[in-house]
């Protein structure tokens, strides 16, 4: 099919230059038409996305011979060359190879902000990308020659589909009606999607996505500047995350929220005043227009930010959005579309989407993720706040403005929750924008709550790390494409997507139940022993599930330059026993120690007793009860987590 693609276009080309070249002989004494190249506003794209929209590159000509009425207007095939690949949506259209939503527009039609014959047209597309649509010269009445269909006084097609491949995009077969002595003609190309991940900046400087604009044949008209910057390229993400206790966001694990295996934990069981609890995952836009809705709003003309058919049409209208100049392309009775894809240019799929996946999640935990963001960091144009909303999957579609919003299960802190679906320790939430603020930056905040019922008799839930990592969506990293085939067009059809830049990072950590025992003095000097015992206390008659496991006594010799002495560990201790030993004998030391001991036992409800006595307790004798102490690493203690 492609090797088909290739011969049916190659013909048309051969066709196109011997049109070409009759069409500028008649010009070949007369002055050339002249045309500099701008482009109208540079916009900041993200260095994650695939398909950035770059600015639109504008065409201003003036000058040329005139072309009598009635004579066929000149054609010409205008190329834009990127310095990365060009992923503007292709749509399939039978007989029209890479046909794409990259269009050109002839004297700004439908313009709210330009007056003149062209900008009162209606939007005509040409319906053959591959070659062009022929046009002949036409006479508005006032002696101004105006592009005509042949045979007809009615206004030629002003629209033309750019054809992909690879860094460029070609328009061919576009009229060349030099206005002479008249006005100026406007070329107006937009909707050229760029991979900006291909793109780096170096320190502070943002990197660069630029395009140089060619003509065949040369002699079409001449070119000054063909080199613009299209859009400058940063990173548009930063993710943090916090726990409840504190206050402040950070990249780094340093807000892991600490959990005990042995305690049931129901986060929605106190409000902490923020109105969700476990963790908060932060979403941050780098510059302002970093996050977009899938059509624009607060815009003259644009009411919804959603939907489908809502219009984005006025050439030169920065909309903000993730959709660009829409237009229904669809040729009629010029081949048709593919039934899988769309055949309006300019239109995104979805608005930017936000993901978290969550990894290292053990088996009997859930994880609930607020239905919505729960706060927000500024106010839109007009009213309203950053919004965004919780959706079934990453790659759902957007239908006519309806999402598929997952299931709120439950509320709390006036906060809707569902739960992830967690398949193998792994677990995906995705939310998209709803309303967004262009003007300045700002910051989304989602609730993160862990369920679970602790067994520390049974060891679950499993110990450990529990992480997640924050990016854009959709990426290829959970399938929704394939990450070779990210940057072609041809083979990824969906707009707008990411690479996944995203590192895991731990948000909280189930902790093995255990009591810390300080001995505070503890000796083995000559004439005296240490005995020393430990009592697994979790058999009560309070209904407590018995715990077992050992003790790790952490000797620390007193003096300065002093040896400790190895650690050593206790056999499994059942619970409702106690384990008694002699310092001598579990220190391995004889008579050559005195100092502190800290036992730390693998269960709850641990509690200690030591006697000093000399040897055969002749003349003294002293004992104390073990303190409870915190395990500093993690601020629990076992002892009071479960009451």
């Amino acid at each position: 099919m492609a090797d088909f693609r290739r011969w049916i276009t190659a013909i048309a080309l051969v066709a196109l230059f011997v049109g070409l070249a009759s069409a500028q002989g008649g010009l070949s004494g007369g002055s050339t038409m002249a045309c500099s190249t701008t482009t109208t506003v540079t916009p900041n794209v993200r260095s994650e996305g695939f398909t950035e929209l770059v600015g639109d590159i504008v065409l201003n000509c003036s000058g040329g011979s005139p072309v009598a009425f009635g004579s066929q207007i000149p054609q010409a095939n205008i190329t834009i060359y990127l310095n990365t690949q060009v992923t503007s949506r292709v749509f399939g259209i039978s007989g029209q190879g890479n046909a794409s939503e990259a269009l050109l527009l002839i004297d700004e039609p439908g313009s709210t902000s330009v007056t003149g014959y062209g900008a009162g047209l209606s939007q005509m597309v040409c319906t053959n990308p591959i070659g062009g649509c022929v046009e002949n010269v036409g006479n508005t009445g006032g002696g101004v020659g105006v592009p005509v269909n042949p045979g007809t006084s009615n206004p030629a097609p002003n629209v033309f589909m750019g054809v992909v491949s690879g860094n460029s995009v070609t328009f061919y077969g576009v009229p060349i009606l030099p206005p002479a002595t008249t006005g100026s003609r406007i070329y107006r190309i937009t909707n050229i999607r760029a991979n900006a991940n291909g793109i780096s900046g170096g320190g502070p400087t943002p990197g660069t996505i630029t395009g140089s604009v060619s003509i065949s044949p040369a002699n079409a008209f001449t070119i000054n500047q063909p080199l613009n910057t299209l859009a400058f390229v940063q990173t548009g993400l930063s993710t943090s995350l916090r726990s409840p206790s504190n206050g402040s966001f950070s990249s780094t694990s340093t807000s892991t929220t600490q959990l005990a295996q042995c305690s049931t934990n129901n986060g929605f069981g106190s409000n902490n005043g923020n109105g969700f609890t476990q963790s908060i995952l932060r979403f941050s836009e780098n510059f302002p227009t970093a996050f977009k809705t899938r059509m624009a709003s607060n815009i003259p003309g644009v009411t919804s930010t959603t939907a489908a058919n809502q219009a984005q049409n006025i050439p030169g209208q920065v909309y903000n959005s993730e959709s660009g100049f829409t237009l229904n392309v669809n040729p009629p009775g010029g081949g048709s579309a593919s039934a899988s894809t769309s055949v309006t240019a300019g239109l995104a799929d979805w608005g930017t989407r936000l993901k978290a996946v969550f990894t290292n999640i053990p088996s009997g935990v859930s994880v609930f993720v607020s239905t919505t963001n729960v706060s927000t960091a500024s106010s839109l144009p007009g009213g309203g706040s950053p919004s965004a909303v919780l959706l079934i999957s990453e790659t759902v579609p957007d239908s006519n403005g309806t999402l598929a919003l997952a299931s709120q299960t439950t509320s709390f802190g006036g906060v809707g929750y569902a739960p992830v679906t967690i398949v193998n320790g792994q677990g995906v939430a995705v939310w998209e924008i709803t309303g967004n603020n262009y003007t300045t930056n700002q910051n989304l905040d989602f609730g993160v709550d862990i369920n679970y019922s602790g067994n520390a008799g049974n060891n679950t839930p499993a110990a450990g790390p529990l992480s997640v990592a924050q990016s854009y969506a959709p990426t290829p990293t959970q399938g929704a494409f394939s990450a070779t085939s990210a940057t072609d067009p041809t083979k990824v059809n969906i707009i707008p997507r990411f690479a996944d830049t995203s590192t895991a990072r731990t948000f909280a950590q189930i902790n093995i139940c255990q009591t810390v025992l300080l001995y505070p003095y503890v000796t083995t000097l000559t004439g005296f022993e240490t005995g020393i015992a430990i009592s697994n206390t979790s058999q009560d008659p309070f209904g407590t599930t018995p715990q077992n496991g050992s003790c790790t006594m952490w000797w620390y010799q007193a003096g300065v330059g002093g040896t400790n002495p190895a650690n050593t560990t206790t056999p499994a201790i059942p619970g409702g026993t106690t384990y008694g030993t002699l310092a001598s004998a579990a220190t391995n030391a004889g008579q050559n120690f005195t100092g502190y001991m800290f036992a730390i036992c693998n269960f709850q409800f641990a509690h200690g007793y030591a006697a000093i006595t000399d040897v055969g307790a002749r003349s003294s004798f002293a004992s104390y009860l073990a303190l409870v102490a915190p395990n500093r690493s993690t601020g629990v203690i076992g002892e009071t987590l479960a009451h």
